[in-house]
């Protein structure tokens, strides 16, 4: 049984004050079912760290360089991640594909470098709303996913999050039916590449506007075992509704 996810990726908000949130949630959700995951920047990883400790909160970074040293300026290596205490990295986010012109070649890359400081890796997938509209939504997730993910992956060391791209922070959201096509889409690959036990423990995330009012019936959609949340995880009032709607599911 795939235990489900709740994550929050807080991007590039939040300072020291914030982390009276963490305190909150991790308070609120001392009995939660699900695993909850909160990925602050990197600058309050260590303060969270000894926020969360023994706690139902686990922390994550939001990205990972695929060198373990080196010159790299203003880039952080996932043996320093750990060290501040993260469990997990988000890999592969639109917004990094973008912003940052990643491939996916570089997530895989950075994807090898996670394993090996035994982080577990959330590898990001969505299309843009020109490729939905198009009607190559999954021959691109297709491609990305086998491109971004690594021979090795297992339930233990991967989860695969899916985020259409035209979602993300706009308060538009795919139906019920076409992320279930996604998920079911996703499962299948991972069958035919990894094998069933593989690809059967590994949880698929939901990722795009998803907030407390529509979360239960995303949780309910097929091959859903959770969320990656931006906004939304940014205060414990918001992020605990989800929560709640992920352990009801």
């Amino acid at each position: 049984m795939r235990q489900k996810l709740a994550a929050g990726n807080w991007k590039m908000n939040g300072t020291g004050a914030d982390l009276v949130e963490l305190k909150a949630l991790a308070k609120a959700q001392s009995t939660a079912k699900s695993e909850i995951l909160i990925c602050p920047p990197a600058t309050l990883l260590s303060r969270a760290a000894e926020l969360t400790r023994d706690s139902a909160v686990s922390l994550g970074a939001q990205d990972c360089h695929a060198a373990n040293s080196g010159a790299h300026t203003g880039d952080l290596a996932a043996v320093m991640l750990k060290e501040a205490g993260a469990s997990t990295v988000i890999l592969g986010h639109s917004e990094r594909r973008a912003d940052h012109g990643e491939t996916s070649a570089i997530v895989a890359a950075k994807t090898t470098a996670a394993w090996a400081e035994q982080l577990t890796a959330i590898v990001c997938l969505g299309e843009t709303l020109a490729e939905r509209e198009d009607g190559s939504t999954l021959k691109v997730i297709g491609n990305q996913l086998a491109a971004s993910l690594p021979k090795g992956a297992t339930g233990e060391n991967t989860v695969i999050a899916y985020e259409p791209v035209w979602a993300i922070g706009t308060g538009k959201v795919p139906s019920l039916a076409q992320i279930a096509e996604v998920h079911d889409f996703l499962r299948a690959e991972l069958t035919t590449r990894f094998g069933a036990e593989v690809a059967n423990a590994m949880r698929l995330l939901y990722g795009g506007s998803v907030k407390p009012g529509n979360a239960a019936e995303i949780f309910a959609t097929s091959n859903v075992d959770g969320a990656l949340v931006g906004g939304a995880s940014l205060k414990s009032a918001d992020f605990s509704p989800i929560i709640q709607a992920l352990d009801a599911s």
